[in-house]
């Protein structure tokens, strides 16, 4: 971290640190304040309450003095830009009746913007609205590759310029860094972090009096496995309730800084011991903390205590090697696969397959990262399964994937396409 020193480093987007990274992200930037005399900037609409987690554990040395703007709230007050509405019903929407708020949504404001939990929501949104609106509708998802997914937006925001009537369905990939300017937004429930980042697509340019942001809970929909966005919903549910019985306590805003603050309270409090990067004996020798791999690392200076009889007769007792081998900035289980988007994309697949030694074919390589979408093993396997999935070369493990297998409209497909869905731009 020397190579920051003196420096001012400014993250952006800062809702978006790993919940298990909370602890280490604190110490290292209060240690770069504190010791190397850098400024660190904390950007973001929705700013996490990183300052009133676990001191022992770490937690940022923040003060009333550090908060950039003098009058959140009032800042909050004077760009209010959207009405948040919490349109939630006891026996959930139908993919139908989402359609329908959709196309009603849009028909008023001339674009709408439907924000979902998992992909094949998306899907299932955007099939149910087809045939029912002459709109020009589009899906975004990760099931596509990043090439396809900008050429996407491109033509989005074309039409938004235009003010043609447009519907997009898309899951949170869309949230954060994505400048667009939609007339009305419906997001499933979610964290509120997240529903504050979605309501940020609508009415982003300020050309209307008032956006409206619709909150509500899908009919269909088993998030169990995501646990962040399991939790997060829970929590924003227990702050939709509180608002509808005393709207006066969180200054009449779902989304604002008092509604937010109550959020992560909830949310941190409720996670707690999964911010210091927790460790399972499957990963490691034994069950512990990366956090406490990187400070006292007391289990493993308690195991050497018992077998010689004595503390190592060393100074520094972190695991700095076993905690880079058991780091993972993105905890998720994929394997990348090259997809042949457009003529880019064969040209790609093919320039590949005749390198004289492809993985040192750095250039091409960081071109296929743009051609490229993230497989969890069971949707691997399935590809596999049915022939879909082939080698650039026998003796590499660079996987591409049939034409056959995806869409232009939704990307990757665990099924073989129908030809109309084949032409990709």
């Amino acid at each position: 971290m020397h190579q920051l020193a003196k420096a001012v480093i400014i993250f952006d987007e800062i809702q978006s640190l790993p919940l298990r990274c909370v602890h280490m992200f604190c110490n290292s930037v209060n240690f770069l304040v504190n010791h190397c005399n850098s400024t660190v900037v904390l950007c973001t609409a929705t700013q996490p309450l990183l300052g009133e987690v676990e001191k022992l554990k770490g937690a940022l040395e923040l003060s009333s003095e550090n908060e950039i703007i003098p009058d959140v709230q009032k800042l909050f007050e004077d760009l209010k830009r959207v009405e948040v509405l919490d349109s939630r019903k006891p026996s959930g929407w139908s993919d139908d009746e989402i359609a329908d708020l959709a196309i009603l949504e849009m028909e008023k404001s001339s674009s709408c913007l439907v924000i979902v939990n998992m992909k094949r929501s998306a899907r299932a949104v955007f099939n149910a609205i087809a045939g029912k609106s002459d709109a020009e509708c589009f899906h975004l998802s990760t099931g596509m590759c990043p090439v396809h997914r900008k050429t996407i937006l491109k033509t989005i925001r074309e039409c938004l310029a235009s003010g043609l009537p447009t519907i997009c369905i898309s899951t949170q990939l869309i949230e954060a860094g994505v400048d667009v300017d939609f007339g009305s937004v419906i997001r499933f429930a979610a964290g509120l972090d997240s529903i504050a980042q979605a309501a940020g697509r609508c009415n982003r340019n300020g050309k209307r009096t008032v956006g409206r942001v619709h909150i509500i809970n899908p009919a269909e929909e088993n998030i169990d496995c995501l646990k962040d966005i399991a939790v997060g919903k829970e929590k924003t549910e227990r702050v939709l309730n509180d608002f509808k019985d005393n709207p006066a306590k969180y200054h009449f805003d779902i989304i604002g800084p008092s509604a937010l603050s109550w959020y992560y309270k909830n949310y941190f409090f409720e996670r707690k011991k999964e911010m210091d990067y927790p460790i399972s004996q499957k990963e490691s020798i034994r069950t512990d903390t990366l956090l406490n791999l990187l400070s006292t690392n007391t289990a493993a200076v308690a195991d050497y205590g018992r077998v010689k009889k004595e503390n190592p007769a060393i100074f520094l007792r972190q695991a700095f090697m076993s905690a880079a081998d058991l780091f993972r900035a993105i905890d998720a289980p994929t394997q990348g696969v090259i997809v042949q988007y457009g003529n880019e994309g064969e040209n790609l697949v093919a320039q590949l397959a005749s390198a004289f030694d492809v993985e040192k074919q750095f250039a091409l390589l960081r071109r296929a990262q743009q051609y490229s979408v993230n497989l969890f093993p069971h949707e691997f396997k399935i590809l596999c399964e049915q022939g879909a999935l082939l080698k650039v070369q026998e003796n590499t493990d660079i996987f591409y994937l049939d034409k056959m297998f995806y869409s232009k409209k939704f990307g990757i497909s665990m099924e073989p396409v129908n030809m109309e869905e084949l032409r990709c731009v």
